[in-house]
């Protein structure tokens, strides 16, 4: 009897229906989950608080935050604008523990703590992230 080289039909499908699980295995794998946008959010509030912060201590004016309708803006006095910035994920929400948020000259400020969450997802499945400052110490991630 002669032995058959190659391969059969169904082999070939059992390999190819291997590879589309793992494509589409590492193609989930890289999607941002909400959880790693609201990390991505966190980490860019608290750099922005934190050179604001720095701003006001050297040039000796106040600055104040507040929250907008797609992302937040960081005022002078006379509500002359320091920093707008957009969310990066449209669907961001933000509450802050005071509004507004005041970043004075002084070395101390009040404490705060910011959540930051995803818009139009059930309550009990929304991821959140807290991030807040004790008035001496940066920004930091919250529990």
């Amino acid at each position: 009897m002669q032995r058959q080289r190659g391969l059969t039909l169904l082999e070939l499908l059992v390999v190819l229906a291997i590879i589309g699980f793992v494509t589409a295995g590492v193609a989930l794998s890289l999607r941002d989950g909400q959880q790693t946008q609201l990390e991505n959010e966190a980490q860019r509030l608290m750099a922005h608080l934190e050179a604001a912060r720095v701003s006001a201590r050297t040039s000796g004016v106040t600055l104040v935050w507040r929250s907008t309708e797609n992302g937040y803006t960081i005022v002078r006095p006379g509500n002359k604008p320091f920093k707008t910035e957009p969310w990066l994920y449209p669907t961001t929400v933000v509450t802050a523990s005071t509004t507004p948020v005041v970043l004075g000259p002084e070395p101390i400020m009040a404490r705060v703590t910011f959540t930051l969450s995803q818009a139009g997802s059930a309550p009990s499945h929304t991821p959140a992230v807290r991030i807040g400052s004790d008035g001496l110490r940066p920004f930091e991630r919250l529990p």
